[in-house]
């Protein structure tokens, strides 16, 4: 299940989970000052394994830099429907299993505030899993760039294409279904 972070023990939480990750692929850590919304994906035992944080964006957002987002006509066209994915991470022992979580949260996170594009840095393995695995509607900006010490893909994702389509998409989770009990 993915939930939003509401706590200060869910955001220890949420920073254990995407600073490991990043330590262990030699990334630099980056804390964000800025954020529209932070989930958790948590097990069914209780177990906290995944993370993501959804950021603003605006044509001065840092990620502009890596990628030529602002350029593209899907952004201009209404940058005050776009967000920016950061942070979404799965410890390594669970990866593969919760991704639909994940995702399932960012899309449920933009059909509630009608965002319709995600912009985001992705790894180039992550992006073909999402691509072939999750057929994600996921647009390249760029090629493959280095960044904090890995190649990146700076991408965009059609948040509203899945959300208007959600029949196409069977691994979404659904919120009725998605439990909000404590896991403790």
């Amino acid at each position: 299940m993915f939930k939003s972070v509401e706590n200060e023990l869910e955001y220890a939480m949420f920073n254990g989970i995407w600073t490991t990750v990043w330590t262990e692929k030699g990334f630099e850590l980056e804390f964000s000052e800025k954020f529209l919304e932070r989930y958790v994906v948590i097990t069914e035992e209780g177990h906290y394994v995944g993370s993501i944080e959804i950021k603003p964006y605006t044509p001065e957002s840092l990620i502009n830099e890596i990628g030529p987002f602002w350029e593209h006509p899907l952004i201009k066209e209404d940058v005050s429907r776009v967000a920016e994915i950061d942070k979404l991470a799965i410890l390594s022992t669970f990866r593969g299993r919760y991704v639909a979580d994940l995702l399932s949260a960012i899309v449920h996170y933009a059909e509630m505030k009608q965002i319709s594009y995600y912009v985001m840095l992705l790894e180039p393995v992550l992006m073909r899993a999402l691509r072939i695995s999750y057929h994600v509607p996921i647009e390249k900006v760029a090629g493959r760039v280095f960044y904090k010490g890995e190649d990146v893909i700076p991408s965009i994702v059609n948040a509203r294409e899945v959300y208007t389509h959600k029949e196409r998409f069977p691994w979404l989770v659904n919120m009725e279904n998605n439990s909000t009990k404590s896991c403790n």
